[in-house]
């Protein structure tokens, strides 16, 4: 299946953040849209040899949709995020002086972050793949099954057709990605939301490690006004705080969508 998209270029956050969902997005769109054209071939009682094409395609959307998550989250890890932790290292570096180098502690802190974000990308994703699964054995019984029964040409069996494409329909809705916790989000909101978590983690990586090989020992942190240390409404606010190197190394965000960002502060001492 063609795709319009080039290939990912690093660059601003939020703008390859709109694209890495504007791309999952279009292609959990075209496996809905595969599944909307089974439930219509069922609903509209088509031949047995009609569904069974559309399940075809539908099952080749499924490993589209596999694909394309897959193609973007290694180009996520392998071009921005290297863009991002360099950023972030250079800021330290601007702050706390010195000359920004890919040293073996960076080169190995970004093999780890991509490992971590290239897999967690994976791990997202596997619901949605589940939930088409889902459906396809579904369909595909129905299909080996019930439609054959469904007599052509009456009134009462086409509305038989209709009433099992609904019930379907509503056993098998692919329209969110749907948390452990029951929430559900849209995919371009998930992937968009994903994407940005994990920039700013790659960001915010690379200016602790730098500021750490520099051998600062203290951050400031800044942050949206009303952002908790450890989670959105944590009490103990973020923003203007004095923090550890590794207080900050353990919480680099505190939510998704996150804006926190750590400066330097040599004035605060080193390590005897």
């Amino acid at each position: 299946m063609a795709y319009e998209f080039p290939p990912l270029t690093p660059g601003d956050t939020n703008s390859v953040a709109a694209r890495v969902a504007a791309v999952l997005d279009d292609a959990w769109q075209r496996l809905a849209g595969h599944q909307a054209a089974v439930l219509a071939a069922i609903g509209d009682n088509e031949r047995t040899r009609m569904v069974a094409d559309r399940i075809g395609q539908f099952q080749a959307a499924i490993v589209d949709f596999r694909q394309r998550v897959d193609a973007e989250a290694r180009a996520f890890v392998t071009r921005q995020l290297p863009h991002l932790y360099e950023e972030g290292a250079r800021a330290a570096t601007q702050a706390a002086g010195g000359r920004f180098s890919w040293t073996l502690i960076h080169a190995e802190a970004l093999q780890s972050l991509a490992s971590d974000s290239y897999a967690d990308f994976l791990r997202r994703s596997e619901e949605q793949q589940r939930m088409a699964a889902v459906f396809y054995r579904a369909v595909r019984e129905a299909a080996r099954k019930e439609v054959p029964q469904l007599a052509v040409g009456h009134t009462t069996a086409l509305q038989a057709a209709r009433d099992l494409a609904d019930r379907l329909a509503a056993e098998h809705q692919l329209t969110y990605v749907i948390y452990r916790n029951g929430a559900r989000m849209p995919v371009r909101a998930w992937a968009e939301s994903a994407t940005l978590a994990k920039s700013a983690v790659a960001y915010n990586a690379g200016t602790l490690n730098r500021a750490s090989e520099l051998g600062v020992r203290f951050m400031e942190v800044f942050d949206g006004r009303g952002c908790g240390w450890t989670h959105h409404r944590d009490p103990d606010k973020a923003n203007g705080t004095i923090r550890s190197v590794e207080e900050a190394a353990a919480w680099p965000i505190s939510h998704p969508r996150c804006q926190r960002a750590f400066g330097p502060r040599p004035d605060l001492g080193k390590p005897a």
